[in-house]
């Protein structure tokens, strides 16, 4: 159990070295190559998060809707 936290300990910190020196490199970047980056990181941020928000609730809605759909097959 050790091994897994220390791995996820690892990761996490991994993880945010990159992100930290991303965007140390994003202040030394072209003014004009910095803004299409972020506006794509934006774009896709704000989808990823619309997809995530509708996928939530869709999960929320009733299974008794669903399973009106659903179609049974008996075997002979």
């Amino acid at each position: 159990m050790s091994k897994r936290g220390l791995k996820q300990r690892f990761l996490r910190l991994s993880v945010g070295l990159l992100l930290g020196g991303s965007l140390f490199q994003i202040g030394g970047c072209d003014p004009q190559v910095r803004s299409a980056l972020l506006m794509g990181l934006e774009s896709t941020t704000t989808s990823l998060s619309d997809t995530l928000i509708s996928a939530f609730f869709i999960s929320l809605q009733s299974n008794s809707t669903s399973n009106q759909n659903l179609t049974t097959t008996s075997s002979p």
